[in-house]
């Protein structure tokens, strides 16, 4: 009996090249995606419960921590493109959760902060993140979290020192 290969191996075969590199799944962008993508797995279907995408969460994230924000700023912070950003700063704003500015001194600049019922929806999703939180740290380990957690702030750190373009990236890419 002669077996046939799947469409799908035998493209993947035709397709496959030698390049002179780490193998893609061994790339330190496409592990740190897969690591990403593992933790908001866990986050994702609590965020839609309270009607919020990633990108909303992280926003209300970041201007929880400040008292107000240039949209410039909040973009670097967020890691989020001007573009996106823009999208999701109208989306946040026709729900009442954030509240929007112009600097007087520079009415170029805008402002941003979370308002009062962006606040209180955070309370809300606040305890639902926090378990999750404590079950992937029982899963993981404290320890090994707390040692990953300052892995990757050294890593962070020690190439912000080498030159680069500096965009912010929605992918990591």
């Amino acid at each position: 009996m002669v077996r046939k290969k799947s469409p799908g191996k035998a493209r993947a075969k035709i397709g496959a090249r030698r390049v002179p590199m780490r193998e893609f799944s061994r790339s330190l962008p496409m592990s740190l995606l897969r690591a990403r993508e593992a933790v908001m797995r866990h986050f994702r279907a609590s965020l839609r419960d309270h009607g919020l995408t990633e990108q909303q969460w992280r926003i209300l994230r970041a201007l929880a921590s400040v008292e107000m924000i240039e949209v410039t700023e909040l973009a670097r912070t967020a890691f989020l493109l001007a573009p996106s950003l823009s999208r999701i700063l109208r989306d946040l704003e026709a729900r009442n959760l954030i509240e929007r500015k112009v600097a007087k001194a520079d009415l170029r600049r805008g402002l941003v902060s979370i308002s009062a019922k962006g606040f209180r929806l955070m309370e809300t999703v606040a305890p639902s993140s926090e378990a999750i939180y404590s079950a992937i740290t029982r899963r993981y380990g404290a320890r090994k979290l707390a040692r990953l957690q300052a892995m990757l702030h050294e890593l962070e750190r020690s190439l912000s020192e080498l030159p680069g373009d500096g965009a912010a990236s929605e992918t990591g890419q």
